[in-house]
């Protein structure tokens, strides 16, 4: 089974606090390290979760408030101190791109490896394409322009039944198409059904990650059926009025756009400095979605296990 890994790193909110670090994640995609946003300290905690710098090649930035980016100049002057090669790219808006550039030039100049930018806007777009998977923005709704992304598998292909592939003397140069669903046909003319010679495919996970947003339509409409959904849970319902006036959402909010998204496994997390123990959020999320956990630093999840 292909490896789908998604690693916290942090999962608290803007104002520090000894509990929680910023947020930062890491999905680890058949070994090639996806970072969502970089908060401060996202390093170390990459250090700590024995995450390997050199396969980290894209980092997605959801908006530019300091808890979800100000970790990027660190990491990035880290990677080139141990001497990474090949390319690095950011995908920011322009303001971002701009800034992390401007720093970068003035920090760490001299660099092994290319900073490439991928310039990204509010409207939903397909940002990142290769052959296990894509990642669409999703709109949100904050006080600045952010988004949340979409990671999708791509269709998985099917398993050779080798029994049934050597009785009908299959040769190796056909598997591939069979992987691809397509039939066999022998030497004598005769179809062999593709269904005879392999075995189903793995199910294609998909995994959405919304932070920073207060409770939107439009967000329960782009991740309609996702597998995963990462949303933040800044407040408990007794913060309701600061969840809109700071355009965040409540725990109760987050179980919301999985029940109605029909989602299948909810995470939590963007915890407020003002609780030191988050379990009622969790338990505010469960009475709408029981399917939901904790998110906390240090937490993996394999996400084949639904």
């Amino acid at each position: 089974m292909a490896r789908l890994e998604l690693n916290i790193l942090g999962c608290g909110s803007a104002t520090t606090s000894l509990r929680h670090m910023p947020t930062c994640q890491v999905l680890n995609v058949r070994d090639q390290l996806f970072m969502i946003d970089c908060g401060e300290g996202a390093q170390l905690a990459m250090r700590r979760m024995k995450l390997k710098f050199s396969r980290l090649s894209h980092i997605f930035i959801s908006h530019l408030h300091g808890d979800h980016c100000f970790g990027l100049l660190g990491l990035l002057s880290t990677l080139a101190l141990q001497g990474k090669t090949g390319s690095v790219t950011v995908h920011t808006f322009q303001d971002g791109a701009q800034w992390l550039q401007q720093g970068m030039d003035y920090f760490c100049r001299e660099r092994p490896y290319e900073l490439k930018f991928n310039i990204i806007t509010t409207r939903k777009a397909v940002i990142y394409e290769d052959d296990a998977i894509t990642v669409t923005t999703i709109p949100l709704r904050h006080r600045v322009p952010a988004v949340g992304f979409l990671f999708a598998e791509k269709p998985k292909m099917r398993h050779i039944d080798a029994e049934a592939a050597k009785f009908h003397k299959v040769p190796l140069y056909a598997y591939n198409s069979l992987r691809q669903g397509l039939d066999w046909v022998d030497a004598d003319g005769i179809v062999v059904p593709n269904a005879h010679l392999t075995k189903p495919a793995e199910r294609a996970i998909s995994y959405a990650y919304c932070s920073d947003t207060m409770l939107s339509r439009r967000v329960i409409k782009a991740v309609e059926g996702v597998d995963w959904l990462y949303h933040e849970a800044t407040y408990g319902d007794e913060c309701q009025r600061q969840a809109r006036a700071r355009y965040h959402s409540t725990a109760t909010d987050a179980a919301t756009v999985a029940h109605e998204a029909g989602a299948q496994q909810l995470i939590i997390g963007h915890f407020s400095n003002r609780y030191n123990d988050d379990t009622p959020l969790l338990e505010q999320a469960q009475r709408i979605f029981p399917a939901t956990r904790l998110a906390y630093e240090g937490l993996k999840v394999d996400l084949n296990e639904l």
